[in-house]
């Protein structure tokens, strides 16, 4: 039986939230004082966007993530997406069993229509270079192939190339974009096709990694789906009637809007990224300031893929596919495994499943974990880009990985438990609270359940770390 614990009392909670808003809004509201101040300086530095969208407050156009999406999304993507969905329901309508070719058909005519022939023949090419190295049925090898793949993108030479098959920078970077997220798609093949024992794979294998590659809705920028869930999720479809498709399609797209109008509010009403790209205007501002520039920047960011991420969800959900868990708030995070886990699901997933357990994972003993998450990183790290803050971005959470992992093995431990209990009979808890908590515990969930504990949330043991 699952042990569980109580909120904590009504008042308690009810103060913790007050106190918790206040902050929040306290250091937006001077975030957004300090634009208002700022305002003329920033336009001159970093020419702020005029429109009508939110009574005249002109928008902050210093993420460039957001810029790009948006730009690409109303002008050709969601487009595009519209029609994957009506050749989806067509052919679950009239062609069933053949609806992963149609789609695999259409996300090809998609590809070529953004990305054109050469774009086209660049992702075919490390499509059937990577199925090439597959037949070795060689997990090592597989991951040198895709790895010396991703290297390529990082050629000067080859960059120069294809800038040059395109009239701007913008189209160069969605065929970057989408070759960098296409190599975790034949990758995660690949690996499942070397580790298959099943004689279900030997039928099209070649067909089934196109449909998997070219899916569209996750064509461009995920979230990341695995060829394993993506396969039995494609073979065992249940039919949805088009009155509940269009009813899932209705009010996912209001929340959509509502993600979008959050985030469109933030870079308009407060120029968080205008103001954290300019040094002088960093110095002069207030702590509480700094603090909310913190805070939104982290916040907006979530926002931002609640979006990004949402949109692909929702044609996945009426593909009748389930799509990795939408992101976290981050307000809610405590730690850097939970927000790892939490943040990006599809990618967490694909770590843990390809590099993380491979490696050995938190069975092992703790060299093996340290080592396994410093190759999970490293990986993410050179995934996006190889950058030298991303060493460092990284360096840092594999720290705080390792030291959370540290903290949960040392208190494990029969001596510390006893000690803790021992402390709690005398605390002024007595031994109904803390002490009992923690000798209930199980060791790799003591960490948690403490912060669950304060946090007052229920927590149920019997769920298993990865």
């Amino acid at each position: 039986m699952p042990l569980q614990l109580g909120l904590l009392p009504a008042w308690e909670l009810s103060l913790y939230l007050f106190v918790s808003f206040g902050f929040h809004f306290y250091s937006f509201y001077e975030v957004f004082q300090a634009s208002r101040e700022y305002e003329e300086e920033l336009d001159r530095e970093f020419e702020l966007e005029t429109d009508s969208l939110f009574g005249g407050f002109r928008k902050d156009p210093m993420d460039f993530e957001w810029n790009f999406w948006m730009e690409w999304g109303k002008g050709s993507i969601l487009w595009l997406l519209f029609g994957h969905l009506t050749v989806s329901q067509l052919s679950s309508l009239y062609m069933e069993k053949y609806k992963p070719w149609f789609l695999m058909v259409y996300g090809m005519a998609a590809c070529w229509f953004l990305l054109g022939t050469n774009g086209l023949a660049v992702i075919f090419l490390h499509v059937t270079f990577s199925y090439g190295v597959a037949q070795f049925k060689n997990p090592f090898l597989m991951w040198l192939g895709s790895l010396l793949l991703l290297s390529t993108l990082r050629v000067s030479a080859l960059e120069e190339i294809k800038r040059g098959w395109y009239a701007s920078e913008s189209e160069y970077y969605l065929l970057l974009f989408t070759l960098t997220v296409r190599c975790l798609y034949y990758t995660s093949f690949g690996l499942e096709y070397c580790w298959y024992r099943s004689a279900e794979m030997t039928h099209h294998p070649f067909l089934w990694m196109l449909a998997y590659v070219f899916y569209y809705p996750v064509f461009h920028n995920g979230p990341i789906i695995t060829f394993d869930g993506f396969y039995k999720q494609m073979n065992k479809q249940e039919t949805c009637s088009l009155k509940f498709n269009l009813w899932v399609f209705i009010r996912g797209s209001v929340r959509i809007l509502l993600w979008w109008w959050l985030a469109e509010s933030m870079i308009h009403f407060m120029y968080i990224h205008a103001i954290c790209s300019s040094p002088s205007h960093l110095e002069a501002v207030t702590y509480w300031t700094l603090g909310g520039l913190a805070l939104a920047q982290v916040l907006f960011f979530y926002v931002k893929y609640l979006v990004l991420f949402g949109v692909p969800a929702l044609v996945l959900r009426m593909d009748g596919l389930k799509s990795p868990d939408l992101p976290r708030c981050v307000s809610t995070m405590y730690s850097f495994s939970g927000m790892w886990r939490s943040f990006d699901v599809g990618l967490h997933t694909f770590l843990v499943r390809y590099i993380y357990i491979p490696m050995g994972g938190s069975r092992c003993n703790i060299l093996k974990m340290l080592f396994s998450t410093a190759i999970t990183f490293a990986f993410v790290s050179y995934w996006h880009g190889g950058y030298s803050y991303l060493w460092s971005w990284a360096i840092l959470n594999w720290l705080g990985v390792a030291a959370e992992n540290g903290v949960k093995r040392l208190v494990s431990l029969p001596a510390v438990l006893d000690l803790i209990a021992g402390h709690g009979r005398h605390s002024l808890f007595g031994d109904s609270s803390i002490a009992t908590l923690m000798l209930g515990l199980n060791g790799n969930r003591l960490t948690a359940g403490i912060s669950s504990y304060w946090k007052g949330c229920p927590l149920d043991l019997s769920r298993r770390d990865l």
